[in-house]
């Protein structure tokens, strides 16, 4: 009964090892669809990240160009006022400089 015994203690051994063999290549498994799937997601999220940036990006150089439409406008407006204000001050100056000189 020894002999039978020992057959059946190597024989439980190696079913012990087979099964942790098996159960290491399952985690190893688990793992790698594991990590995939999260590169996966990492993947995603980048691509929507990159995707928001773009439409920000196009956002905020669409509102830069308005509002440099805006100040050009605005500076073009306030140039022609100041030129118009600036030539009547320049005829009235015109003008006293011609009355000094008559006058002197």
């Amino acid at each position: 009964m020894c002999l039978e015994a020992m057959k059946s203690i190597t024989t439980v051994e190696n079913e012990a090892r087979q099964a942790k063999l098996l159960a290491q290549a399952k985690a190893q498994e688990v793992i790698e669809k594991t990590i995939k799937t999260g590169e996966a997601a990492v993947a995603a999220t980048l691509a929507r990240a990159e995707s928001e940036v773009a439409y920000l990006k196009r956002q905020a150089d669409q509102k830069a160009a308005e509002q440099a439409v805006e100040l050009a406008s605005t500076t073009a407006n306030r140039r022609a006022t100041l030129r118009a204000r600036a030539e009547r001050r320049l005829d009235a100056a015109a003008q006293r400089i011609v009355e000094r000189i008559l006058r002197a």
